[in-house]
């Protein structure tokens, strides 16, 4: 019998979304590879099945998957889970599922539950198009930085974040993408499930009130309006006249200073503080 590689989609909270077919697989599979023995032990127990378990993750992926082939080419199945959701998304499973197809080995995919795609329909917000960015960076100027290269995907963004870390995250997407329309889902598939709405700015204000979050959180951000599309493409192209000419415009009509030089800092690639004096100095003129 040929090997197969089983790519399995676990529970992300309620354990009656195992299904029938998740259940038939793992107690088949001559091995299970998975992030954490301890968390997968207490997944198959509580689905009843017995399976050898071995650990699999990212830190011993490389090191794995010559064996793995070895295993499916001798005719064996191995069944790959995560600690919880679809295995390979925003997980190191791709480069398992990679190297088995290039080796000419059978591979199939279990569908199970996706905190992505179940935070994208509870977010209530258009999904036509939409956009997995996974965990934005940890440190505050990078966040921001990757936020404005966001902010130009013509879709939603879904982002995974730590409950620890999810007010500053928000109050950085509100400084970023101001007016649009966030949604903070919460403890998805759980007993305590929620789902937060409101304009950036608000739904940031709202999470900081809070205090602690718990539970694990994804954010989904709304698409761009068509409006603040052409004002970044705009942006992208660079302003049409030199820094004092726009300072100038800006100062006529009537935008505040430390608005005008955040603008024309983020426009013309210059330091904040600089476009501030600058500012300064013409309004004294």
């Amino acid at each position: 019998m040929a090997g197969l590689l089983s790519v399995v989609g676990t529970p992300i909270g309620n354990l009656e979304d195992a299904s029938p077919r998740v259940v038939r697989t793992l107690g088949e599979a001559d091995l299970v590879l998975c992030e954490d023995t301890r968390v997968t032990g207490r997944l198959l127990s509580a689905l009843g099945v017995r399976a050898r378990l071995e650990r699999c993750d990212e830190n011993v992926m490389a090191s794995r998957i010559e064996g793995v082939l070895a295993r499916l080419a001798a005719g064996e199945r191995v069944a790959f889970v995560s600690d919880a959701g679809m295995p390979g998304v925003s997980d190191p499973g791709q480069r398992l599922v990679d190297a088995a197809l290039d080796a000419g080995e059978r591979v199939e995919v279990v569908p199970g539950p996706s905190a992505v795609t179940c935070a994208l329909v509870a977010s209530g917000l258009a999904s036509e198009h939409f956009f997995f960015e996974g965990f934005l960076p940890r440190r505050p100027g990078a966040q921001r930085a990757r936020l404005e290269e966001l902010a130009a995907v013509p879709g939603a963004i879904v982002v995974y974040e730590s409950p620890r870390r999810v007010a500053e995250t928000l109050a950085n997407v509100a400084e970023v993408m101001g007016g649009r329309r966030v949604a903070l889902v919460r403890e998805l598939t759980k007993l305590h499930e929620e789902v937060v709405r409101g304009e950036a700015a608000e739904l940031a204000a709202e999470v900081a009130a809070r205090g602690e979050v718990r539970g694990e959180c994804v954010v989904v951000i709304a698409a761009p309006g068509p409006d603040e599309l052409e004002r970044r493409r705009a942006a992208a192209a660079g302003p049409a006249r030199p820094l004092e000419e726009e300072i100038s415009a800006g100062l006529a009509a009537g935008e505040p200073k430390s608005a005008l030089a955040k603008r024309l800092a983020r426009a013309f690639g210059l330091p904040r503080a600089e476009v501030y004096d600058a500012v300064v100095a013409a309004a004294g003129r």
